[in-house]
């Protein structure tokens, strides 16, 4: 797997990065949902950087242009709920593409902290030969990813595959290397070394989705 880290660059990334950790800051939820978008947007244009192009050749009102034009058949998936806004971050970006959406959850069997993965909603279109974007803002454990994609398989083989993440833990994104091929690529704002007992990221930011959209109940 190719593993693209961002944060080995000093870039206007690192500003949003920080708001999203502050606990003050990430409080207006808002902003929270805003900065989320805009690593999408950052991450959407480095990853467009490997994509297949094709010469056109466009009028203007003075004359004829000459110009490269995306090519890949793009399918963007976001796991509900904390993957919305990083979704339209991307989507402002992949303006054409077609979109799938699935749920994923951690269901703990009994008092432990082990958990599995449950998916229970999931719409998505053909993916046969196409560009396959996976978007998950939290890549803690890497159960969701590889639950994710395996539901995904019915539908069809990608031709590529690219996972997209704001923060990671190692743990993580070492799980994702074993499970997707070598020719995926992993496309992530910034990597985390550690993971607490409950498999949340360390420093991380906390619940992306509570923070996104509001604390939920629990049953």
């Amino acid at each position: 797997m190719y593993i693209h880290d961002l944060s080995k660059q000093n870039s206007v990334l690192n500003t949003f990065i920080s708001e999203i950790r502050s606990v003050s800051i990430q409080k207006d939820r808002m902003r929270f949902r805003r900065n989320i978008e805009r690593i999408g947007e950052i991450l959407g244009y480095e990853m467009s950087q490997v994509f297949n192009y094709t010469p056109s050749t466009i009028a203007t009102p003075l004359g004829a242009c000459s110009i490269s034009e995306l090519e890949n058949d793009i399918v963007l998936c976001s796991i509900l709920r904390a993957g919305v806004p990083l979704h339209n971050g991307l989507l402002n970006y992949f303006d054409k593409v077609e979109n799938a959406f699935i749920s994923a959850y951690r269901h703990h069997k009994d008092s432990t902290e082990n958990f599995e993965i449950i998916v229970e909603y999931l719409a998505c279109p053909n993916l046969e030969g196409k560009t396959l974007i996976l978007a998950d803002p939290m890549l803690a454990t890497g159960q969701s990813m590889v639950a994710t994609f395996e539901a995904l398989k019915p539908y069809g083989t990608p031709k590529e595959i690219h996972l997209v993440s704001v923060i990671g833990a190692q743990e993580g994104v070492n799980f994702v290397e074993k499970h997707f091929n070598a020719s995926a690529h992993l496309w992530i704002a910034t990597i985390d070394e550690t993971l607490n007992d409950k498999g949340y990221i360390v420093p991380g930011l906390g619940d992306a989705g509570d923070l996104a959209f509001g604390e939920k109940l629990q049953h």
